[in-house]
């Protein structure tokens, strides 16, 4: 059986990437974590290694999918020096999960299984993402409109794929528009893909104008992931 490695891109997440380091180690089937610094200012990178992660760095902030992008392909070359007969599944897990991200295992055993090519997470436990909802429902109509499915958090970055799967979804879509792109060209290919209940959380986003920033970029990349697809 393929094991599974843990790809956390971070941006600025020295305060909880530790934690989120720490608990996806104890992850049954995961035999390595590796952080993907995307050009933080702060000791981002310190803290992964300290918590035991590889840590490749960005020199400049590049962005969420090219962050991925990054983690996915240092594995690959990893796979093919360590001449393995399967290359690694891959788990995509948001650095500020903390110590939730021990519980993202049922992500993984559809994936190691064959029951699935993809999972992706819906979070049992909510937090209020403030002014967040209009991206969501942007994504989950694109979604729905290009493949027929509706995915119940359309947006989630915790998910794990077959190198197959991943490779299928290349080249990924721009920043934030990812698992929007991720999602459909899966799905148009034929692919499985499956939505498990798992009990992750992380930091709620707020309203000031950082958080606000945030959105406008996440939706930028969300609508130019559509518009390039529908």
């Amino acid at each position: 059986m393929s094991q599974v490695a843990v790809v956390i891109p971070a941006y600025n997440e020295s305060d909880r990437v530790g934690a989120t380091v720490a608990a996806a180690a104890t992850l049954d089937g995961a035999d390595m974590v590796v952080v993907v610094d995307d050009g933080s200012r702060d000791g981002t990178a310190r803290a992964a290694r300290e918590a035991g992660a590889a840590v490749l760095r960005h020199a400049r902030n590049r962005g969420k999918a090219a962050a991925m992008e990054t983690g996915a392909e240092a594995i690959r070359l990893l796979d093919q020096r360590e001449h393995r007969p399967e290359a690694r599944h891959l788990l995509f897990l948001d650095a500020d999960l903390g110590a939730t991200a021990a519980a993202a295992g049922p992500l993984i055993t559809p994936v190691t299984t064959g029951a699935a090519d993809m999972t992706i997470a819906v979070f049992t436990s909510r937090v209020k993402l403030g002014g967040h909802g209009f991206v969501v429902r942007l994504s989950a109509a694109g979604i729905r409109r290009a493949t027929g499915w509706a995915p119940v958090q359309p947006l989630n970055g915790q998910r794990c794929l077959t190198r197959a799967a991943y490779d299928a979804a290349r080249p990924l879509a721009r920043g934030f528009g990812v698992e929007t792109a991720m999602t459909i060209d899966l799905k148009r290919k034929g692919l499985r893909i499956l939505e498990i209940e798992v009990p992750l959380a992380h930091r709620a986003t707020g309203n000031d104008l950082t958080a606000q920033l945030h959105r406008a970029r996440q939706f930028a990349d969300v609508a130019w992931a559509l518009t390039t697809r529908l």
